[in-house]
Order: structure tokens, then sequence, then C-alpha cells
């Protein structure tokens, strides 16, 4: 009899088991990573270099008509390389268009991750009609104020669901056609697409991080430009055209 209760209980928890593993399957999602680029010729090579350590399956770049040698480093290297007119949704919709993968990630040139967070994507294990977030920011800087910089752009995603460009946004590809795609508008495509995405589910902040060249802050100072990104943000919103932005920040 305590043979037969042992096989019985072994069967109970063998079962268990395959039920647990059934229920939740791993899928291995495909990511096709995205980089719209524009005269980072010095920049590329890394760039490329770094997406595949991440954890992509693929690896596209779209350039939108640089001068210098982006484009002919960039069809030298292990990716799928585009010809795009200027602008970052253009270029961000045009990569989408040739990318395979299950997942789109949309990383800028200047903006890269360690070894492997592409599974962080992949641990998430939600439907495909929810899934897209963005990342943890970290600043290639040791000053304070990046620091702050960084806290504030993690309370915006979490309080406002607003993620933006630099902080490697990812859409799966049933998502992103649901939403109709990356707005090919001059400035504030990733604004408009979050905001598009977060009528329909709440962005995922994964830990990553990031990171992020502090080029930009240093050329035209924190205060600055953050301001600058808040005025643009808040014109958009009261209904200037993406076109006028554009000229605004340029």
């Amino acid at each position: 009899s305590i043979f037969l209760s042992s096989i019985f209980l072994s069967s109970i928890f063998l079962s268990s088991i395959f039920r647990q593993q059934t229920a939740c399957p791993k899928i291995n999602l495909k990511i096709s990573i995205i980089i719209p680029v524009l005269n980072e010729a010095t920049n590329i090579e890394m760039a490329v270099s770094r997406a595949w350590e991440s954890g992509a399956d693929e690896v596209v770049v779209v350039d939108g008509g640089s001068v210098d040698e982006t484009f002919e480093k960039a069809s030298r290297l292990n990716c799928r390389v585009v010809d795009c007119v200027r602008g970052r949704g253009q270029q961000m919709a045009a990569g989408a268009e040739i990318a395979s993968g299950d997942v789109f990630l949309f990383l800028h040139a200047d903006n890269w991750f360690a070894a492997g967070v592409c599974n962080q994507i992949r641990d998430l294990k939600i439907p495909s009609s929810s899934l897209w977030g963005g990342f943890r920011q970290r600043i290639d800087h040791r000053a304070l104020k990046y620091r702050f910089l960084e806290w504030g752009n993690r309370q915006r995603v979490q309080l406002q669901g607003l993620v933006y460009g630099d902080q490697a946004i990812f859409v799966s590809r049933a998502l992103y056609d649901q939403v109709g795609g990356i707005p090919e508008i001059a400035l504030m495509e990733d604004f408009e697409f979050s905001r598009r995405l977060c009528r329909v589910a709440r962005p995922r902040l994964l830990d990553g991080p990031v990171t992020i060249s502090a080029r930009r802050w240093e050329r035209a100072g924190v205060v600055k430009q953050t301001a600058k990104n808040w005025l643009l943000a808040w014109r958009y919103r009261k209904g200037t055209s993406p076109d006028e932005l554009a000229r605004i920040y340029q």
C-alpha cells in the first residue's frame, strides 16, 4: 500500500508540473532592432555590434541621407541596411516595413544596451496585444544632474505612460500594426506613437538599462535642453504642427 501511495503521489506531482508548463510555454520572440541614423559614421560600427550583443535576432539600419560614410560603413556590417528620406519617424517606419521580427525595438545610434538585455522583453510573457514599453536610462556621465534627468524620465513613463525614443521603445508587430505604425511626421513621432499605444495598454518599463550618450545635453546644456523638450511637448499638445516644431527644434 505504501508503494501504491508513492506512485499515486508521484503521478499527481508530475501531472501538476506538466499542467504548469503547458499553461505558460516559453515563447522565443524574434526581436528586430531598428536603428535610424543620420551622419553617424563614428558610431555606426559600435551601434550595430552592441545591438547584436544585446540579444537581437535581426539588426536593421535605416539611413536618412547621410553625407558622411554612415551608409557605406553600415553596408559592410552584419545588418540589413535601407536608404530612406530624412526624418526619424519615416526612418523608423521604413525599418519596421522590412523587419521580420515579432517585436520591433527602436534604438538610437548613440544609445546602447549591455549584453543580453533583449531577454528582458522575452521574459515578459504577456499577450502581443499589450506588449510595448521602454527601458530605464543610464546617461553616460557621472554628474549628479544626470541622475535627476534619469529619475524624471522614469517618472514620466510611470505616471503619464509616455516612452520617448531615447528610452528604446519596443512594441510587438501586432500592436504596432493595430495603432497604425509609427507616425511619419517631422518631429514628436515618439510622443505621438506613445500616446497611441497608451490608449491600448500601459507601457512596461524594463530594468535595462539603455545607456545614452550625454552629447545632446553637453552641447546645449541640461537646463536649456530639458526646457526646450518640455516646450515642444506643450506646444504639440496645444496643436502646433510637427513641421513648425521641427523648425523650432533645428
